[in-house]
């Protein structure tokens, strides 16, 4: 058993669904203080954050991550009790082993193996903790990030602790992600008798070219780092349930994961524009929960590309794939972000695990980007 196993075990115990932290970022804190961070406690409502910080001279390099979790599902379906860390056939089990427990006891270590070797190194290292990732995140990252807008404070570099990895530990860096934006569409119709068509209008009809048109609209084209911009119907609600009845309106939700070729702006406008092409009688209310960012290749990326190479042996893809993560929030103060973490397989499943030998190796990655950052 290893201490970055040990600790990682340490917050899986903790029931921390989101956004009760149950006491995962007083474990943090406590290692922290012995290293010199200074703590602030940063809560908002019934999220929990903080931002630890040793140093003040730059460059800074951020550690990011969060301790919630998402809900594990029927627990008689887990192979051993979700918040009962438990090691069988070399995988560490348990909700949150992946997603991101494991992250954070390589971040403490990590950081740990780096000051007892460098007491006295140049530059910063911070944590950016949160238990509002899982969650609406409203309260979390990007509260903590405003406050440090507001102080004038520069994040030079930030690794956010996200489980990247697709087939293979490794071998996948996450150097941006894409936007998301969402929305609502009520079509309003004129409810009646299936049997006479003359006196109804039928929501359903109306919308059906529409639907036609936004799947096959090419919406950009991407660009090196990010695929096109995807549209997709995540529901679809209408009728009253009755086989004779027309209703008076459907209810459509979709949603863009979009790239940088375009924007929320342009992708409302074209939306609507289709929208009245068909002369419907509409409602639309949108929701934009991300902007999409990006890390161009430079120091960052290639540092943290050589400390995979070095312990694992692999060259990591370097991609923008996967869905939002609070380095959207970080790259609004941060020109330079990531993520890197375990294999995301099994996250926000049953069974959730992390191969034991992964995390002491992912604590090594971490330690040896800091080293080449901080020391050359």
């Amino acid at each position: 058993m290893t201490r970055t196993l040990d600790i990682a075990k340490d917050l899986i115990s903790k029931k921390s669904i989101t956004p009760n932290d149950a006491g995962c970022q007083d474990l943090l804190i406590r290692h922290l203080n012995l290293l010199g961070f200074t703590i602030e406690n940063m809560n908002y409502g019934d999220v929990r954050n903080f931002y630890a910080k040793r140093g003040t001279n730059s460059p800074l390099v951020v550690f990011a991550g969060h301790t919630d979790v998402v809900p594990t599902g029927p627990e008689d379906k887990w192979q051993s009790p979700p918040f009962t860390p438990t090691v069988t056939d070399n995988k560490l089990y348990g909700r949150g082993a992946a997603d991101m427990k494991s992250s954070l006891a390589a971040f403490i270590v990590s950081i740990e193996e780096f000051v007892a070797a460098n007491p006295n190194h140049p530059g910063s290292i911070a944590l950016l903790i949160t238990s509002d990732e899982e969650g609406v995140a409203t309260d979390g990252t990007v509260k903590v990030i405003e406050a440090l807008k507001n102080r004038k404070e520069q994040i030079d570099y930030c690794i956010v602790g996200e489980p990247t990895s697709n087939l293979e530990f490794g071998d996948t860096v996450k150097n941006g992600r894409r936007g998301s934006l969402s929305a609502k569409l009520i079509v309003e119709g004129i409810q009646g008798h299936i049997a006479y068509p003359e006196l109804i209008k039928n929501p359903i009809h109306e919308i059906a070219p529409v639907i036609h048109d936004l799947v096959n609209t090419v919406w950009d084209e991407g660009n090196e780092y990010f695929p096109k911009t995807s549209w997709q119907i995540s529901n679809i609600n209408g009728g009253t349930g009755a086989t004779n009845v027309v209703p008076g309106e459907v209810e459509v939700l979709f949603n863009f994961r979009y790239s940088t070729e375009s924007s929320a702006e342009s992708l409302k406008t074209r939306v609507e524009e289709t929208l009245k092409k068909y002369q419907l009688n509409y409602k639309i209310y949108w929701n934009h929960s991300g902007q999409p960012y990006l890390t161009e290749k430079g120091l960052l990326v290639n540092k943290l590309s050589e400390a995979i190479e070095e312990v694992l042996k692999i060259k990591p893809v370097i991609s923008t794939t996967g869905g939002t993560s609070d380095g959207r929030f970080i790259a609004t103060l941060c020109d330079q972000v990531v993520e890197f973490g375990p294999i995301n397989e099994s996250i926000h499943k049953i069974n959730e695990y992390v191969a034991v030998d992964d995390v002491d190796k992912l604590k090594n990655i971490y330690r040896i980007t800091l080293e080449k950052i901080l020391l050359t």
